[in-house]
């Protein structure tokens, strides 16, 4: 039996520790992990991190990786679930078009999704925030209001099979959350 796979979906100047802290610990759980992007080609990722005395994060290079696939070659349909990860990408990548389909295809499905921290930018452009209760980083919850989410400081929220958190600090809570609903999920598609 094979493992099921799940879906990355980010690009470059993504925050590198909510790329790899997902991609990383979905593979000690035996997951089969792919990085989508706009085009297969070597990611180059940053560090935001908190400074004392910034009013926002400041941002350094991170680490370089490789994109599995590209946008326009994913069928959503075999992937078990999706991540998200925040840092700038988010402000690009949901202008792709393949980014939107495949976003809104995990949500028409009921699919379990993860999003963290800017990945917000990228669910109100795909047209799926509407009705639900989502964490962001906290400099975009005027945009996940005006996309019809309720925004809620946590660091981790559960809306069904979303699950979202503000930023990497939040990883051990939305990790933890996101493990148990594809545990769920692969335990009532068993019987």
């Amino acid at each position: 039996m094979t493992a099921p796979k799940i879906l990355i979906l980010t690009g470059d100047a993504a925050e590198s520790l909510e790329v790899m802290y997902p991609y990383q610990r979905l593979l000690e759980e035996g997951y089969e992990v792919d990085i989508a992007a706009p085009s297969k080609k070597k990611l180059h990722f940053v560090v935001h991190d908190f400074e004392a005395g910034f009013d926002t994060y400041t941002e350094k290079p991170g680490y370089a990786w490789d994109a599995d696939v590209a946008f326009a070659d994913v069928d959503p349909a075999d992937y078990a679930a999706l991540v998200i990860p925040g840092g700038r990408a988010p402000e690009y990548i949901r202008n792709d078009p393949d980014f939107v389909r495949i976003v809104r295809y995990f949500f028409d499905e009921e699919r379990p999704v993860a999003q963290i921290c800017h990945a917000g930018l990228g669910l109100a452009a795909a047209g799926v925030l509407e009705g639900r209760r989502t964490a962001a980083y906290p400099a975009i919850a005027p945009d996940v209001e005006r996309a019809g989410a309720e925004f809620v400081d946590s660091a981790a929220v559960v809306d069904g099979a979303m699950v979202s958190a503000r930023a990497w600090p939040d990883h051990p809570a939305w990790m933890r959350e996101f493990m148990g609903i594809l545990k769920k999920k692969a335990s009532v598609g068993s019987d």
